[in-house]
């Protein structure tokens, strides 16, 4: 079937009575390699690279902008980490700022 792409149809886990710009504040949060264990599991992990501002790459997820997305993944600014990255974190006790973009869990590493 040819024609247009569907959407991708992700956003912010919804409340219905705040700004996409507060519900992106109130679903970001600083986490532990534990916490995020099973999101990297269930394959619903994205880390960001630090040179990319995690909130704008939610917005643009949430906002359906396939373009720049695209060019995030293709760059190697948006990755589904590996079990090499899992090991890493896991024994070099990471902290991470998350945010929940539904289905996706965006991370970043915290610069200490």
């Amino acid at each position: 079937m040819k024609g247009k792409p569907e959407s991708l149809n992700y956003k912010i886990v919804q409340d219905s009575n705040i700004t996409d710009d507060n519900q992106i504040d109130k679903y970001t949060g600083t986490v532990n390699w534990e916490y995020l264990e099973k999101h990297f599991e269930s394959g619903s992990l994205v880390f960001v690279d630090e040179s990319l501002d995690i909130k704008k790459v939610a917005k643009a997820i949430s906002e359906d902008n396939k373009d720049q997305v695209s060019l995030w993944l293709g760059s190697g600014d948006l990755i589904k980490p590996s079990e090499h990255h899992a090991n890493y974190w896991k024994k070099s006790k990471t902290s991470f700022t998350a945010l929940i973009v539904t289905p996706f869990v965006l991370i970043q590493e915290n610069k200490h």
